[in-house]
């Protein structure tokens, strides 16, 4: 496929309207309302088969064996447990010694004028109506080697599977119309290299179908990674913040965990966050990176 057929970025952008209401902190990173660089300016188009309807029945359906699956024999000795526990391991009572990286005060612009947010009633596409380069995570402090965000090809989005799944990626990608594409990477002061991709669609209904035919995370990661490997459900993936659109599906390599995977399904917008070190990425900097993004998205 050639990357002639992929669409460009979005375009220059209009003055900003009102200021949405604010994001609440969370226990990971507060958000904090600005004025936006202005809206997108693509029409929606109207979803794909299947219907949204059955769209979000299939989408619980594996949702919630995911859960079944990560919760599956931990929820019995919750109560009793959480008594033996340190201060450290429980979500809410962490301090900024567990590990966690520092990252800059995030942004979240407002709204432009008129448009609604990615999940109100009144935008039935989920269109995130920002750039998706105002929407991606910044590296922490102390990394090395930020590209910050840039917009990067179909083709070399589908680098990061595997060779022999890099021609459905791509023709995925311009079937089901992708709009634009950002990545940033960096290497942590702790020598963890990341990498978070952002890829925007028409709708949720092109996002969805292009992550369930294509990418299909569920009970594994699905389309293999290229330099992963076997990867399983993170069964410790802890959330302190309640995502209001963002599906999450978050994964451990197996055996010595070098890498780490999360997808986020936030309506016309899919993320995918690798995370990997020689001897093991850390699950506290990861889940972090994880929860933050999720807040930019929601």
């Amino acid at each position: 496929m050639s990357d002639q057929n992929l669409p460009p970025a979005g375009g220059p952008y209009p003055a900003p309207g009102p200021p949405a209401q604010p994001a609440v902190p969370a226990q990971w990173g507060g958000i904090t309302q600005v004025e936006p660089a202005g809206p997108a300016t693509w029409v929606q188009p109207p979803p794909p088969k299947p219907s949204l309807k059955d769209r979000r029945v299939l989408r619980a359906v594996a949702r919630w064996t995911l859960v079944v699956l990560v919760c599956g024999g931990l929820g019995a000795g919750s109560a009793y447990g959480i008594t033996s526990m340190e201060r450290t391991d429980v979500p809410g009572l962490a301090t900024r010694q567990d590990g966690r990286w520092v990252y800059p005060e995030l942004k979240l612009l407002a709204l432009p004028e008129g448009k609604p947010r990615p999940f109100g009633k009144a935008n039935p596409g989920e269109i995130h109506h920002a750039a998706l380069t105002d929407l991606m995570l910044p590296a922490p402090e102390g990394a090395k080697g930020d590209t910050e965000a840039e917009a990067v090809k179909g083709a070399e989005f589908a680098e990061l599977y595997e060779k022999e799944a890099r021609g459905d990626v791509a023709n995925g990608l311009r079937d089901y119309g992708v709009r634009e594409i950002v990545r940033r990477s960096w290497t942590a002061a702790d020598g963890t290299d990341s990498t978070v991709h952002l890829v925007r669609f028409p709708s949720v209904g092109y996002a969805d179908s292009f992550m369930d035919s294509v990418l299909s995370p569920s009970g594994d990661v699905g389309t293999g990674l290229d330099g992963i490997g076997s990867t399983a459900v993170d069964e410790k993936w802890e959330n302190p913040h309640t995502s209001e659109g963002t599906q999450l599906y978050v994964y451990a390599a197996e055996g010595k965990g070098d890498a780490r995977v999360a997808y986020l399904a936030s309506g016309d917008t899919l993320g995918v966050i690798v995370q990997s070190k020689k001897g093991g990425a850390e699950r506290i900097p990861f889940h972090q990176t994880v929860v933050l993004q999720t807040q930019l998205l929601d």
